[in-house]
């Protein structure tokens, strides 16, 4: 393929009245799509069962290494010794850190996955390349901009958890030397998203491979903890505690940064990361940031909202030390049991993945009706895996509890917490999978309508109601978060029927 710029990277080729269909060429470069079918990318030629288990499968396997990890940092949190509670307490609010980056960058990447897939879709290779270069020049800057924002809003976000002092104190250090790896982690993501866009989801699952050996490796090194699985204990010759582990998550992010930026030079199919396209072209990144927007929006606005309900335990938590009971292990409890709630819904993020590349790349294509077929499939797909592991969270909670950890509080509370979102899972994958597949068609505005509504009129009111004011406690919290999520489900199937999602210009 030639270096030459393209001529026109910014036009998407697509009708006046931004409605997806017969694609009329830009110029001699863009190949004309009649027949509905994908034309470029690793999903050229093939059937949507075929595309599905190309994008599903190494995604879940991918997401499967990426909850381990964060399992083993919970182990290796409860394997501190006399500071494990205090300190589970720190990472539990911690672990809200990795999900905001999540959030931030893959703003980003879905901005470049949905330019990326529609472009594909019709045979528009170059203006595919240029959106990937001005989403990796982009990214190390967001992901700066995260990485400041992080490191001073540490204390904060030690506070809204209403920690005690030791716990605090492990929180800051912990979130501050997460920040570090930002940079790193905002380019290693929005380019695997970037590539997802293409089709190409092995090449990815590698690099997350090493990411996910390095992070779990140099955790354990750095932390100086003991982990016990059946006769064998593990002793870590590191001393850092709670910054050791979050090393190991910065070293891991650099590690992927790395090996992604090799990827995008040396290039999958169709698509390659060129010198050409790294300078700012302000309008294609105006069109991914216009695709990230309300995407970063909805993302804040779900993160903002768990993040007052972390407030909430925190409230829970200091009403029930002024009546004698301790603070510290409620919210020991409540990550530990979202720990586990992260593998039931692994299949609902591989085929939210799979479900959002066939949207955008057949819509592309000018084929709406084999989107809406793809996204459906992944769906039922979905529903099926996840309401098995919500059978297996309701039947297993305690010994699933006591691999992380054996304090009382924890083996009271978390099986029972286990056993609620257990029984939603099914709506839990109905609404992963419709939200992202439409997010891939580039329908991100009305995710975030979907999502805030949801959010602020159901899930905050509720847990405040019966967590704290009913004094249901974390039990009550946990009730009004899944049926929140059932009420979420339904507004996504509407949309998802409405079918407004696949008229969305990109």
């Amino acid at each position: 393929m030639s270096d030459k710029e393209p001529k026109n990277p910014s036009d998407d080729g697509l009708p006046d009245n931004g409605v997806v269909g017969v694609v009329e060429p830009t110029d001699e470069l863009v190949t004309p799509v009649l027949d509905g079918q994908i034309r470029s990318g690793k999903l050229a030629g093939k059937t949507l069962t075929q595309a599905i288990i190309i994008l599903a499968a190494p995604v879940f396997f991918e997401h499967l290494l990426g909850a381990m990890v964060g399992l083993v940092d919970i182990m290796l949190t409860g394997g501190l010794g006399e500071i494990s509670t205090p300190a589970l307490d720190a990472v539990s609010i911690g672990s809200y850190v990795g999900w905001f980056i999540g959030i931030a960058v893959s703003s980003l990447g879905i901005g470049s996955q949905a330019l990326i897939a529609r472009s594909l879709g019709r045979g528009d290779t170059h203006q595919a390349n240029h959106g990937l270069g001005q989403a990796a020049g982009f990214s190390i800057g967001w992901g700066i901009l995260i990485a400041v924002t992080l490191y001073a809003a540490a204390p904060v976000l030690a506070t809204i958890g209403g920690l005690s002092e030791e716990a605090r104190h492990y929180c800051v250090q912990y979130v501050r030397t997460h920040a570090l790896g930002v940079p790193f982690a905002s380019f290693m993501f929005i380019g695997i998203m970037s590539l997802h866009g293409a089709g190409e989801m092995v090449k990815p699952f590698y690099v997350m491979v090493v990411v996910n050996l390095v992070n779990i490796s140099a955790s354990w090194y750095f932390s100086g903890a003991t982990i016990s699985l059946g006769h064998w204990t593990f002793q870590s010759p590191g001393g850092w505690g709670v910054v050791g582990i979050a090393t190991g998550t910065v070293l891991a992010h650099a590690s992927g940064a790395l090996l992604i930026l090799l990827l995008m030079i040396r290039g999958v199919k169709d698509l390659r990361l060129h010198w050409w396209s790294l300078p700012i072209y302000p309008e294609l990144l105006w069109r991914i940031i216009r695709i990230g927007v309300p995407s970063f929006a909805e993302g804040m606005g779900m993160w903002i909202g768990n993040l007052l309900v972390i407030g909430v335990v925190g409230l829970i938590a200091r009403a029930q030390a002024i009546e004698g009971i301790t603070r510290e292990g409620l919210m020991g409890a409540h990550i530990i049991t979202v720990q586990w709630e992260a593998f039931s819904f692994l299949p609902g993020f591989a085929m939210g993945i799979a479900a959002a590349t066939l949207a955008g790349q057949y819509l592309g294509a000018g084929n709406p009706r084999m989107a809406t077929q793809g996204i459906f499939l992944c769906t039922a797909i979905a529903m099926a895996f996840m309401s098995v592991a919500g059978i297996a969270l309701c039947l297993w909670g305690e010994p699933l509890t006591r691999l992380i950890s054996n304090d009382p509080l924890h083996l009271e509370l978390v099986p029972k917490l286990l056993f609620i979102c257990g029984l939603i899972q099914a709506n839990f994958a109905l609404a992963m999978v419709l939200r992202t597949g439409m997010r891939g068609a580039g329908d991100t505005r009305w995710a975030m309508i979907i999502t805030w509504s949801s959010t602020y009129l159901i899930r905050l009111p509720a847990a405040y109601i019966l967590g704290y004011q009913l004094e249901y406690g974390l039990i009550g919290v946990w009730i009004a978060l899944n049926a929140e999520i059932v009420f979420r489900s339904l507004l996504f199937l509407a949309r998802f029927l409405h079918g407004g999602w696949r008229h969305i210009r990109v």
